[in-house]
């Protein structure tokens, strides 16, 4: 059982990330897709990624492998909180790890192979070479569903806001179940150990990530900045867009004022009940157009309670900065 424990400061401190964490969802999936879980989720993604992993060097696989196992814990220094600005500052962060933070963190793996031992002793060529592997298979596996990953940042940080100024900072915590329960003022969660964490005013930064499977996952030393990991709400094939697939082709579906309309309400999120008031249309029509939107890529919908949610997603932002806008 995971267990963060919240103050009265912490509760007014809880922040979500802007966008997927690059160097979060690298290791994650990594430890996916050697361990065979959510096979009916990710099994395409797998095949695709395997496919892809085929250009990268065997030394580079293998030391990613050995760092982020399919089952076990990965050391923290891996997924550094300067990765939110970016995938290359976070690479420079752990090329700046010191010789004994990595030495010690990774005594979570069993066992150092040959790959891996200078590495323990600080060295700056393999130091390097990790920069590189994850480099790598970022750039093979997880930047071409970069839009897709937004898309779903995007729409968990649209429901917990409405969450958080409907309800406060302890309905937002709320909100987060099934994968977690808020028991106040402990934010509890199933875990492979027993873990506490208490927040003592640090706060906490919320990570909805597409390769977090099952149960979320923070750091291992309580000591750092506190932040949980935790999977967000997905379709099965939520990974298989591309903006540069047919979206031209179902854009035609959008031609018209009133969905023009409908996308530029939809910009800070609303439900179809918001919709229809705004645009002054039937619920119903309101329904349909969003229905279409959704089709064509250009908005998400998620339940929320009795009410569904409609965001943007990268795409249909983009269409409305550029052609929308006056």
């Amino acid at each position: 059982m995971l267990r963060l424990h919240f103050t009265g400061d912490d509760l007014s401190r809880i922040r979500f990330v802007s966008r997927p964490d690059p160097l979060w969802e690298t290791v994650l999936s990594i430890t996916l897709l050697g361990s065979g879980l959510g096979q009916s989720m990710f099994g395409p993604w797998r095949a695709r990624a395997r496919t892809e992993l085929r250009r990268l060097s065997r030394e580079h696989l293998r030391l990613l492998r050995y760092l982020a196992p399919p089952r076990g814990a990965f050391p923290d220094f891996l997924t550094p909180a300067q990765a939110s600005e970016g995938l290359e500052e976070g690479i420079e962060a752990i090329l700046a790890t010191p010789r004994r933070r990595l030495r010690q963190e990774l005594t979570v793996l069993p066992g150092v192979p040959s790959c891996a031992r200078p590495l323990a002793d600080g060295d700056p060529e393999k130091l390097a070479e990790l920069g590189e592997a994850l480099r790598a298979y970022h750039h093979a596996v997880i930047a071409p569903y970069q839009s897709q990953m937004q898309a779903l940042v995007d729409d968990e940080r649209a429901i917990h806001s409405r969450s958080l100024l409907n309800h406060g900072s302890e309905g937002l915590l709320a909100g987060l179940k099934p994968t977690m329960r808020w028991n106040p003022p402990v934010l509890e969660a199933d875990y492979p150990l027993d873990h506490d964490i208490h927040l003592a005013g640090r706060g906490l930064l919320l990570i909805p990530s597409a390769f977090c499977w099952r149960f979320p996952i923070t750091f291992i030393d309580p000591g750092l900045s506190p932040a949980l990991v935790y999977p967000v709400s997905r379709m099965r094939d939520w990974w298989t867009g591309s903006p540069t697939g047919d979206g031209p082709r179902k854009l035609a579906n959008l031609l018209g004022n009133t969905r023009a309309a409908c996308l530029r309400v939809i910009e800070h999120g609303c439900t179809t009940g918001e919709l229809a008031r705004r645009t002054g249309v039937a619920p119903s029509s309101a329904s349909q157009h969003a229905s279409t939107l959704r089709e064509a890529g250009l908005i998400a919908t998620t339940r929320l309670g009795n009410a569904v949610m409609h965001t943007l997603t990268p795409l249909g932002a983009a269409l409305l900065n550029d052609n929308l806008k006056p």
